[in-house]
């Protein structure tokens, strides 16, 4: 396994999830965790032996020091976190159930990872003996700074040779200080090797419109020179408690699909897409195969609905045995 390590460069949360599956409005107390997208990443290939470092911007307060530690108990590297003045991002969730949809409210304006500027990261230093780089659309969607500091890493990483992977992960809400996620994202496609998008955050992001995911993805590689892969994850929800997982991945000749995964009785589906994206990485930093690294994407993908929280706790061998079939449900002893 390539054991050059990974970076990852995103907001970090405070997450209020309510108790069980109450709603907000019952709600007489939150469980408090940290997550975000590019941090779930790195705490899940961190339980698959991958050496992760997390780039981002706390508040210089308690609530930033919880979020480091948070992090680091995970086994994710801190060293390159950053602090300012203003306030911790906060995220409320209510888990849904059977037919009653989940919900999610942000409360992260003016979030101190919102005001990070371009020069405030020494992006040479931070890539120093890295092997790959990632970031979500998320990111460049919070804020012009946020764009701007993500496509400066983009840079680096491409003059030193460092694989970039992107999650596009469009969301047409956060988009609120002026720009469009076409306006921004293009430049930083421009520069990624590996993409997770559906064929709707291609067009959508990157102005790429087309009748298929297959077609999607042909015209995103004559359209974008860096592209070498295209992945994305297909999700057929029955309710809130039962899904069917399976996924895509187009490696510029073929589109190759996944077996897919019956889910019931949901314990916590975010945080799933990060699993897959982790899983996706680890199969090729370790030189697995296109296909053995979908599989391995989509059973870690799978296995994240059965964890509480956002970040996939699940070794490299649990995953790997999902895959194979072996010891679905069983007691371990």
């Amino acid at each position: 396994m390539n054991n050059k390590k990974v970076i990852t460069f995103g907001e970090v949360m405070l997450r209020l999830s309510t108790q069980g599956f109450e709603r907000f409005t019952q709600a007489s107390g939150f469980r408090a965790t940290y997550a975000g997208a590019e941090a779930n990443v790195a705490a899940s290939l961190v339980q698959f032996g991958v050496p992760v470092a997390h780039v981002s911007r706390f508040p210089n307060n308690d609530l930033g020091t919880a979020a480091t530690r948070a992090l680091r108990k995970l086994g994710v590297n801190t060293s390159h976190i950053l602090y300012g003045d203003e306030r911790m991002g906060v995220y409320f969730i209510e888990n849904g159930a059977i037919i009653r949809a989940s919900r999610v409210i942000y409360d992260r304006f003016e979030s101190a990872f919102a005001q990070i500027q371009k020069g405030m990261v020494d992006w040479d230093t931070v890539l120093k003996d890295a092997g790959w780089f990632h970031y979500t659309g998320i990111t460049p969607a919070i804020s012009q700074g946020a764009a701007d500091v993500c496509l400066e890493a983009l840079k680096v990483a491409n003059k030193k040779g460092i694989t970039v992977s992107g999650d596009i992960n469009y969301r047409r809400n956060l988009w609120r200080y002026g720009k469009s996620a076409r306006d921004i994202m293009p430049a930083l496609v421009n520069l990624t090797d590996i993409l997770v998008a559906g064929a709707n955050d291609m067009e959508n992001s990157m102005g790429v419109k087309a009748d298929s995911f297959e077609d999607a993805c042909r015209d995103s590689f004559r359209k974008f020179s860096n592209l070498k892969k295209i992945a994305k994850t297909n999700r057929d929800s029955i309710n809130s408690s039962h899904n069917k997982i399976t996924a895509k991945l187009f490696n510029g000749k073929k589109v190759l699909k996944s077996k897919t995964y019956d889910l019931t009785h949901i314990v916590d589906r975010v945080g799933a897409g990060d699993a897959f994206m982790a899983g996706l990485i680890f199969g090729w930093v370790s030189d697995k195969s296109d296909q053995d690294a979908l599989e391995f994407a989509t059973a870690a993908c799978a296995w994240k609905h059965t964890v509480e929280g956002d970040v996939n706790l699940a070794s490299r061998e649990e995953i790997e045995s999902l895959v194979k079939g072996e010891n679905v449900g069983k007691l371990m002893r």
